[in-house]
């Protein structure tokens, strides 16, 4: 760096310490602008700033400057009692970490702080080290259904976990947005239950994205004995869960429920028709093509060239 440099960045480093907040926020900005590395000490002690303008200003120009000796000061702006300052930090630090942040991730965790610890859940996933799973699992049990939500949802992405039983109880947690959280994940899993309780999330849970996160899940395991839930939830009252559910039984086709899933070619939805009409290519009977043929007719262009798709198909298997 010259000497002019050196002096102007001084200068600006300088008004870092101004007690008019407004300088403070020219200064910020300013060193945002230059991009020097020399500023990041700097910068990383106004993170401390009284003002909410001007930490979110230095999270930016931290982010910016991409420095990995920032990632213990940007983790703490993660315990913000700011939205908008977590929110930041957080966009940062998932450019940054890398799994030789792993150490640091999980040390974190340990402080009594509800946002912080939110927020490395949601780190966590960047880098998928199932090291992490014995801090991951802690959270199941926690008090804040935010965090158990984040760390069944974090349990998803860690590699080589493929059977963890403390996940399966909560599909029967209290808070909505924890089974259905749970719900995805158990997609992901191969215990001896899961099969078993995604059927009966399917078909008996009241929140309709809790049924509607099962059947996703159900149609990743295509597993023949999830056919009668499936064939249950095609009449259910939310058109989502009827959607995915008959993306079940395109993954397990089951004639038995044939005359259901002809009938769901009339759905008032046509996301639904559609994946009856791909369905019954599947199935591949005759039986549905005179259904398929009206439905070439269908005011929505996708379920008219599934209908046409699935009569070929039909048809193909008939030679």
């Amino acid at each position: 760096m010259s000497t002019g440099t050196d002096s102007e960045l001084n200068q600006w480093l300088e008004m870092l310490r101004s007690p008019d907040v407004n300088e403070r926020l020219v200064a910020v900005k300013t060193l945002q602008h230059l991009g020097e590395e020399e500023a990041i000490d700097a910068l990383i002690t106004a993170l401390q700033d009284e003002s909410t303008a001007v930490q979110k200003i230095v999270l930016t120009a931290l982010w910016e400057l991409a420095n990995p000796a920032a990632i213990p000061a940007l983790l703490q702006s993660l315990a913000s009692p700011e939205a908008e300052i977590r929110s930041e930090a957080l966009s940062a630090l998932g450019e940054l970490v890398s799994s030789e942040h792993l150490l640091l991730l999980l040390d974190a965790l340990q402080q009594e702080n509800v946002n912080l610890q939110l927020n490395v859940l949601i780190l966590l996933r960047k880098i998928h080290d199932a090291k992490s799973l014995p801090a991951v699992l802690s959270f199941f049990e926690s008090e804040h259904p935010q965090l158990k939500e984040a760390a069944i949802t974090t349990l998803r992405y860690l590699n080589q976990v493929e059977i963890c039983p403390p996940a399966l109880s909560l599909l029967a947690d209290s808070d909505n947005n924890v089974r259905r959280a749970a719900a995805l994940t158990l997609g992901h899993l191969g215990d001896e239950k899961v099969i078993e309780l995604l059927t009966q999330a399917l078909t008996s849970d009241s929140d309709w994205q809790v049924r509607r996160n099962a059947a996703k899940s159900l149609a990743i395991h295509a597993n023949p004995k999830a056919a009668s839930a499936a064939g249950i939830a095609i009449k259910d009252e939310h058109w989502q869960v009827r959607k995915f559910a008959l993306q079940v039984l395109q993954k397990i086709p089951d004639l038995q429920y044939l005359p259901t899933i002809i009938e769901a070619l009339t759905d008032e939805y046509s996301d639904v028709r559609k994946e009856a009409a791909i369905t019954l290519g599947n199935l591949g009977d005759p039986i549905a093509l005179n259904a398929l043929q009206q439905a070439l007719y269908d005011p929505d262009r996708d379920v008219c060239i599934y209908a046409e798709r699935a009569i070929k198909k039909i048809k193909n298997s008939e030679v």
